[in-house]
C-alpha cells in the first residue's frame, strides 16, 4: 500500500470532511483499478459535499470507462447542475463535453 493511500484512508476514516482527503482518496482507488471503493467513496462525498463540482467528471469518467454509461451520465448531469449552480463555467464546459462524448 502506497503511503499516500494509507495517509488519506487514516484522514476520512477518523472523520475529516475535507473534500480533497476524499477526492485523492477517491482518485488513488481509482488509479489502483479498484472501483467498487473509487465509487463508493464518490458517492460519500458527493452526500458530503455536494459543490465539490470536479468529482463529479472524474467518476463520470471512470463509470463511462467500465461500460456504466447511464450512471456515467447521471454523474456528469448532476455535475452539471451543480457547475451551472455554483457558477463553475471551467467545469460546465468539461463535463458538456465529455456528456457529449457518451453518445459516441
Amino acid at each position: 500500500m502506497s503511503k499516500r493511500l494509507a495517509f488519506l484512508e487514516k484522514v476520512t476514516n477518523e472523520g475529516s470532511d475535507d473534500p480533497l482527503a476524499w477526492y485523492g482518496l477517491a482518485m488513488e482507488y481509482r488509479k489502483l483499478e479498484r472501483w467498487d471503493e473509487a465509487l463508493q467513496t464518490f458517492t460519500t462525498l458527493r452526500t458530503q459535499k455536494p459543490d465539490y463540482v470536479a468529482m463529479y467528471l472524474m467518476c463520470g469518467q471512470m463509470l463511462a470507462d467500465l461500460g456504466r454509461k447511464d450512471e456515467a451520465r447521471e454523474w456528469m448531469e448532476a455535475g452539471t447542475e451543480r457547475a451551472r449552480a455554483t457558477g463553475n463555467s471551467h467545469a460546465l464546459s468539461e463535463l458538456d463535453s465529455a456528456l457529449a462524448t457518451l453518445d459516441d
